[in-house]
This record gives structure tokens, C-alpha cells and sequence, in this order.
């Protein structure tokens, strides 16, 4: 096992911005033949890295801080009124957590939201073996979230296990159930079960305030970013 110490780390070259038209972005990845134990991986998400599969990476572009790493505090998180109706409207679903899988069941679903919410982006169009490599194969740490209405599969939030919170990897939902919110749904399950892990954090990756896209992370209170190597909270 190597230990954060022990690891090596390599930036990619210069690459197209997948968060700011116009911009350049540089990469660093954690060596991915290191064996990445779950307490350098948690040690890691403190830093700011994010996991993709396989790979732990974070931006290192040198005249750019745009991507902020944040993470909610789980323990000091009340729901807003908007949030409170998402539960309300969902009472009739059910949350099951189960090792990660590909079942014909899973692609469907997430073929499906792919081409629906994600067709100009980097993982369009979907196969087998994305699905596989990105959301399957990772660390032994991961685990989906699968949400019903009764037998039918509605979401799967993928999600990583820290020593000190939960990690939102990836979540994909049906297209055709958007009255539920089920995007916003699966975060307030996630802070649900963090809260009954005991465990302090749930980890949501990057905010950019300049990607539309990414601006619902906003919406849960206390967010702490991580900015000059400190968290910091926007209450």
C-alpha cells in the first residue's frame, strides 16, 4: 500500500476547459498504478482531489482557481423550504445501498440521462464500457445508492465512503421524472446517510461560479469551500 508520502504525482499538458468556454486547463493526476488505500483517499479529498474511475486527479492550472473544492457539514445542515417539498414530493421512494454493478437495468437508465441532459458533453454518447470504467471500476470504497419507486429504478448516486464523510461521485436519473428533482433528491439522501454514519461531511466536488451547470451546489447551507488550503464556510 503506498501512503500519501509515497505518492507520485503527473499533470497532463494543457487541454480544453470542460467548465469555462475559451479557457485552458491542466490536470494533476495521482499515479494510477499506486494502490490507494481509503486513508491516503481520504487524506486526498482534503486537498481537493476527486475520484474518476480509476483515476484521483484535481486542477492544476497555473492562472486559474476557478474550480473550488466544497463539501457540506452535514451536522449543521437544515433543508430550505424549496428542499423540504423535494422530501415531501419523494415519501413514496425508497433508498437502497448495494455494491456497484452494471446491470441492464443501470446502463438503461443512465443511457437514457445521458442522451437526455448530457448529449453535448465528453461522455456522449454512452457505452457499455464507460460505464463500466467510470462508474463501476474505482476503489473498493464505492458503493450506489439506488432509488425506487417500488421495482421501478428511478436514480443512482454513486458515491465513495471517506473516514470522514461521503463523497457525491456521480448520480444519473430518469429524464422522464423531472417534478421529482430526483438530482436534488439524491443529495439530501446522501446528507441523510452521512448523518447516520456519523460521519461530519459530504463531499460534493467542484463549484465553478462561472459554470452554469454547477450552480445548484450552491443551494445547500453551511457549503464549505476550500479556498488557499483552508475550508472556509458560506453560510
Amino acid at each position: 500500500m503506498t501512503t500519501l508520502r509515497q505518492l507520485h504525482f503527473y499533470s497532463t499538458p494543457e487541454h480544453e476547459c470542460s467548465y469555462i468556454s475559451g479557457r485552458m486547463a491542466r490536470t494533476l493526476f495521482v499515479d494510477p498504478q499506486a494502490i490507494i488505500t481509503t486513508d491516503a483517499y481520504s487524506q486526498l479529498s482534503d486537498l481537493g482531489f476527486r475520484r474518476s474511475g480509476r483515476h484521483i486527479y484535481r486542477p492544476h492550472c497555473e492562472d486559474c482557481q476557478a474550480c473550488v473544492s466544497v463539501r457540506i457539514p452535514v451536522g449543521e445542515f437544515r433543508p430550505s423550504k424549496s428542499q423540504k417539498r423535494i422530501l415531501n414530493r419523494n415519501r413514496d421512494l425508497s433508498v437502497e445501498r448495494i455494491d456497484p454493478i452494471l446491470t441492464d437495468e443501470h446502463y438503461d437508465l443512465y443511457s437514457r440521462y445521458i442522451h437526455s441532459r448530457h448529449s453535448d458533453g465528453d461522455m456522449f454518447p454512452p457505452s457499455l464500457e464507460q460505464f463500466k470504467a467510470f462508474l463501476v471500476e474505482g476503489h473498493d470504497c464505492s458503493f450506489f445508492f439506488e432509488v425506487r419507486e417500488h421495482d421501478r429504478l428511478l436514480a443512482v448516486a454513486v458515491t465513495d465512503e471517506l473516514r470522514q464523510g461521503l463523497s457525491a461521485i456521480y448520480t444519473f436519473f430518469d429524464p422522464d421524472a423531472a417534478k421529482r428533482s430526483l438530482g436534488t433528491y439524491c443529495i439530501l439522501s446522501q446528507i441523510d446517510q452521512t448523518r447516520q454514519l456519523g460521519l461530519p461531511y459530504l463531499y460534493l466536488g467542484y463549484w465553478v461560479k462561472q459554470c452554469r451547470k454547477m450552480n445548484y451546489k450552491i443551494a445547500y447551507r453551511p457549503l464549505q469551500l476550500l479556498l488557499d488550503g483552508h475550508w472556509v464556510s458560506l453560510r
